[in-house]
């Protein structure tokens, strides 16, 4: 069932302009998927889908990487990154948060124990406020 939810998810991008998950989530349901928003996000990630200006897409399949790179998506979406202790948020353009926190999760980067992404605001969680420091320069680095 996986890999048939994942080849029509696959088919709505190609076909029409989807500019968030619930209705990529409405879409899938009127084909007969029953999805769950984590399930969805889950199928996003692996299928390494970003969300640009112009909704969701699929990176192109001879990119690299697969996906946007982090300075790509930072240039992007980012505005600024605010560090509180241990703890970082990143200000991101509306509805980009979800790209963001893909991406930065993508990196794998040591610093970083995990992300939440709301819609315009990823929070970052760092092991201890020196990791963090480290983070959040190499970030601002990125976000011009």
């Amino acid at each position: 069932m996986k890999q048939q939810r994942h080849q029509a998810i696959r088919e709505l991008l190609f076909s029409s302009s989807v500019l968030s998950q619930d209705a990529l989530r409405r879409q899938l349901i009127k084909r007969g998927f029953t999805v769950t928003q984590a399930t969805l996000s889950r199928d996003m990630h692996e299928l390494h889908i970003y969300k640009g200006p112009n909704g969701y897409a699929l990176a192109a399949p001879n990119e690299e990487d697969d996906v946007p790179a982090i300075k790509e998506t930072l240039e992007n979406f980012g505005l600024e990154v605010k560090q509180a202790q241990n703890l970082l948020v990143v200000i991101t353009t509306t509805g980009s948060a979800q790209p963001v926190a893909a991406a930065l999760d993508y990196e794998d980067w040591p610093e970083a124990m995990g992300t939440i992404a709301g819609d315009d605001t990823v929070l970052i969680i760092c092991a201890d406020a020196a990791n963090a420091t480290v983070l959040k320069q190499r970030m601002e680095g990125l976000i011009k």
